[in-house]
């Protein structure tokens, strides 16, 4: 496959990800302004979510204030960020357009709906859009995406980078999903474990649509240490750190196997799958939750670069 093909069907995968990851961090921001703040002090939920985003400066460049109709535009509807839903949505199309040869019918259908669609969300009323609304059509339209590559791809190197951009994608979206909760400052340090605390973490778990399922594996009783397992331990949640990184290796050994070479991609991937492994939510609390999820990222960001040295850019490594 030529690397410019292989290169717009691993962007495809990522920004459609990447879309409804953003998407999520708005539900989580909306569903954490609605506890009171009681207990006074600083608690801003929507600078937590800019956090999370690693996009705070050029928030900053182009708004005042991080207050939710702000932030809303910012990720949603803004074409001069590259991250916002509009325009994840709108690179995704494109890559498609590129590569149309290599899709098939539904897969490109569901693409260019997607972008019709989130133009006229963009023609609507602002006071007539809801978070929730948003959130519901960009979800939505993900998995729309995602059944039709399931349903109707071949199973070739295509749809391994493809599904290499999912997995990579949602690994990095997990962490800073985590991370939003690192950046929401409780009002005091005794709010720890309480309600509010408790709420917070729920909130997480629903924004990722994980929360059934969490109460299915552990029965119940929130806590920090169940979340971090859950969300980036456990290999039966299907938005695990391990489980996406699993994922990666898996769709990086088939290209391996399919190209007769395994390259410094496979080697890092399997480096990050057996640490994780090895690693116990212990282990985590005592690096320090936001320590080891910035530790992702970059880990994250890292092979990115490494599958595009080898992969996506033309050359060899």
């Amino acid at each position: 496959m030529l690397s410019r093909t292989a290169s717009n069907l691993f962007w495809i995968g990522r920004n459609i990800e990447r879309a409804e990851t953003v998407a999520r961090l708005l539900e989580v921001g909306s569903r954490n302004a609605l506890i009171p703040n009681i207990g006074g002090g600083y608690r801003n939920e929507w600078d937590a979510v800019l956090q999370a985003t690693g996009k705070v400066e050029d928030f900053n460049a182009k708004y005042d204030e991080a207050v939710q109709r702000n932030i809303e535009s910012f990720l949603f509807f803004d074409q001069d960020n590259p991250s916002s839903v509009t325009s994840c949505v709108e690179a995704a199309r494109e890559s498609g357009r590129i590569v149309r040869t290599a899709l098939t019918g539904q897969v490109w259908d569901a693409l260019n709906s997607g972008y019709q669609e989130i133009n006229e969300l963009r023609r609507t009323e602002r006071s007539k859009l809801s978070i929730s609304d948003l959130v519901d059509w960009t979800t939505r339209h993900a998995s729309l995406v995602r059944g039709a590559i399931e349903d109707t791809q071949l199973r070739n190197d295509g749809y391994d980078f493809l599904y290499l951009g999912f997995a990579l994608e949602r690994g990095d979206a997990t962490a800073r999903m985590l991370d939003v909760k690192y950046y929401v400052l409780l009002p005091e340090v005794g709010y720890v474990g309480s309600g509010i605390d408790n709420y917070q973490w729920t909130t997480i778990l629903r924004a990722l649509s994980s929360n059934r399922s969490f109460n299915w594996a552990y029965g119940g009783g929130v806590s920090p240490a169940k979340i971090a397992d859950f969300l980036i331990l456990n290999r039966k949640s299907p938005r695990s750190l391990i489980t996406a990184a699993e994922d990666a290796m898996h769709h990086l050994d088939r290209l391996a196997r399919a190209y007769g070479r395994t390259t410094e991609a496979q080697t890092r991937i399997r480096g990050i799958v057996g640490e994780l492994c090895e690693t116990t939510v212990d282990d985590i609390f005592d690096e320090g939750l936001h320590e080891f999820l910035t530790r992702v990222i970059n880990e994250v960001a890292l092979l990115s670069g490494i599958i595009h040295e080898v992969y996506l850019s033309g050359e060899t490594r």
